[in-house]
């Protein structure tokens, strides 16, 4: 595996949540595999998880890390071409991606969306741009449009509180099991909600908990206002549903999330917020939205803006899973990282 953004990108989805399973059994099984090698890890915003998780993964195989901070101590990067570089920014990211590539053998970027250029921000030009002139394997830490370690993870958590498994579609058959919370065949039935913000937010997280939920065997439901309509590269074939009431009945899964508007249908309204969220406060997500679910269990990928996404009652209740969902981040970068290295 050379490049690592896409759920295509990871290949069998069964076998990898198997090796989910195995990792996490024996965290350093592979302690081996990554001996005298070293990651980068490259920064273009702020992390926690994603910077700990992937630094643990990374030392549970053996390897090295290096870990640059962008903003923190390195030169200003210019990242768009033909610009005379008269400005605060005193290095290209043509030269130094080849520079950060001579002194590693696997690259991790995380770089945000701007959300002023939606087609600058959907080409994934930063996170290319590395596949293209560092010479090394090169996996996302979440970018402009996905994040595919935290959807991963996500997916390993809906497995492991599942009381049916979530194989790939077409891997397995629920035919005559008892259905959750509806006749669905038998599948869980998981939703992403949208929820307020006071900021404009990029559209990573819900692009990549979409591709992942239809790739795997869940019934899956996006709930969102008007207007907020995710791309159809990450979201074709989801049921969308515009009464958020009506998309939690019966749910045995809630991931709640904001985003901004990812401009599909008005290009000029990329990333903006299109309401006040004063007046979007009944999208929160309370114990009167849950008490319409299947006794669901609530995720987040973190951090969250308690009584904005969420109330405390419910991020803090017993079907709360955000943190054992955060510790699951450990094991999909181990997993990401170790196909990588044996590739």
């Amino acid at each position: 595996m050379k490049s690592f953004l896409n759920v295509q990108d990871l290949g069998d989805l069964k076998q990898a949540l198997a090796e989910a399973q195995e990792i996490k059994a024996d965290r350093y099984k592979y302690d081996t595999l990554g001996k005298n090698k070293t990651l980068l890890m490259v920064f273009f915003n702020n992390s926690l998880r994603t910077r700990l998780s992937t630094q643990k993964a990374a030392m549970n195989l053996g390897m090295n890390v290096i870990v640059l901070d962008v903003n923190a101590g390195a030169w200003k990067l210019e990242t768009e071409r033909g610009v005379i570089m008269d400005g605060d920014k005193s290095e290209h990211l043509l030269e130094a991606i080849p520079v950060m590539g001579s002194y590693c053998d696997v690259i991790g970027i995380r770089s945000f969306a701007g959300l002023t250029d939606r087609d600058y921000d959907y080409a994934e030009t930063v996170y290319n741009q590395f596949v293209q002139y560092s010479g090394k394997p090169v996996f996302a830490m979440e970018t402009a449009t996905v994040h595919p370690l935290q959807a991963f993870a996500d997916l390993i958590t809906i497995e492991e509180n599942s009381p049916l498994p979530t194989s790939p579609k077409g891997e397995g058959t629920r035919l005559g099991t008892p259905s959750l919370g509806g006749d669905r065949g038998g599948l869980p039935k998981v939703v992403l909600t949208w929820a307020p913000h006071p900021k404009s937010l990029p559209q990573a997280v819900p692009n990549s908990f979409a591709q992942w939920m239809l790739a795997a065997d869940v019934d899956f439901v996006i709930t969102h206002p008007e207007g907020y309509e995710l791309d159809p590269r990450f979201v074709a074939g989801a049921h969308v549903e515009y009464d958020q009431r009506k998309a939690f009945e019966g749910a045995d899964f809630i991931y709640a999330k904001n985003w901004s508007c990812p401009g599909v249908t008005r290009p000029e309204d990329y990333g903006k917020i299109l309401h006040d969220y004063h007046q979007m406060m009944h999208w929160t997500v309370d114990a009167e939205h849950m008490s319409w679910t299947n006794n669901a269990k609530f995720m987040h990928c973190l951090p969250v803006r308690r009584g904005m996404i969420v109330t405390d009652d419910v991020i803090e209740a017993p079907t709360s899973l955000v943190i054992p969902e955060a510790a699951n981040r450990e094991i999909s970068a181990t997993v990401v990282l170790k196909r990588i290295l044996q590739g």
